[in-house]
């Protein structure tokens, strides 16, 4: 066990985070997988937009490498445009 009074409040503050990003990582992949699957391009395009926007935040916040968000938006780009 930690033996710093600042380590302890890291602990601690660190159990909430790590939840939270997992909460909003796991509903990005999920998003991602619906549009993956997606076989109409028209829905496709659609939900686009408010997945770009998800993993922008992601990125942003430090849960994923801004180069891991660039290369999902790519592949899902590619993967709309051959619908």
């Amino acid at each position: 066990m930690a033996n710093h009074k600042s380590t302890l409040r890291r602990i601690r503050s660190d159990k909430p985070k790590a939840l939270n990003n997992k909460y909003y990582h796991k509903t990005m992949r999920n998003s991602l997988k619906e549009v993956r699957l997606e076989e109409d391009k028209a829905t496709a395009e659609a939900a686009m937009p408010s997945l770009v926007a998800k993993i922008d935040k992601l990125a942003k916040r430090g849960t994923i490498h801004k180069n891991k968000a660039a290369n999902l938006k790519s592949k899902l780009a590619k993967k709309i445009a051959a619908l």
